[in-house]
């Protein structure tokens, strides 16, 4: 898959499209992420397509359109990339600013990971396995995410799940990280 994953010096991905969130923030004085957070989302929970995702990282969720859409439609959340089901790339916030994907987290007694993280959302749920061409993109995004920001090591890809264990089980199950992991600068 031929997709320019090549990162700008303001953060952004160029083979993303943008959709700019405004629940983001500047991270903290000389914060350079160096954890990478896998997350998974679909709305409603188990669909997937449409523009539910983008409409709740940009605050234009309407409650009534799906009964569940009631309970997150005030939530003020963002991730910095989703891949969705295809393949495509969606940048919400830049990689040098801080997304509002962990929530409460910690990771190796540091609090707030926000703060030092980015997020990438793939389109999927605890409950079915991701798509090949997910793995795929999130190898290249993952690669060239390590390429400019080098504290980045495998050692720190994390699940939601692993920042937040008592709150979030994603990227679930179904998430192969061996495959994913061996896949990395091959």
């Amino acid at each position: 898959m031929g997709i320019d994953c090549h990162i700008d010096e303001s953060g952004w991905l160029k083979g993303a499209r943008k959709l700019r969130s405004p629940n983001s923030d500047a991270r903290p004085e000389d914060t350079v992420p160096d954890l990478l957070v896998i997350h998974n989302i679909s709305l409603p929970p188990e669909q997937f397509g449409g523009p539910f995702i983008e409409q709740l990282f940009t605050n234009c969720l309407d409650a009534d359109q799906h009964p569940y859409f009631a309970e997150i439609a005030d939530l003020k959340v963002s991730s910095h990339i989703l891949i969705d089901r295809e393949g495509k790339l969606l940048q919400f916030v830049s990689l040098n600013d801080r997304a509002w994907h962990a929530g409460e987290s910690s990771w190796q007694e540091r609090e707030t990971c926000n703060d030092f993280s980015i997020g990438i959302e793939l389109e999927g749920s605890d409950n079915q396995p991701f798509t090949d061409t997910q793995y795929n993109v999130l190898v290249k995004v993952t690669e060239a995410i390590q390429g400019r920001y080098s504290g980045i090591s495998e050692q720190r890809i994390v699940g939601h799940s692993d920042i937040a264990p008592e709150r979030k089980t994603d990227p679930g199950p179904h998430f192969e990280w061996r495959e994913y992991l061996a896949a990395l600068n091959k």
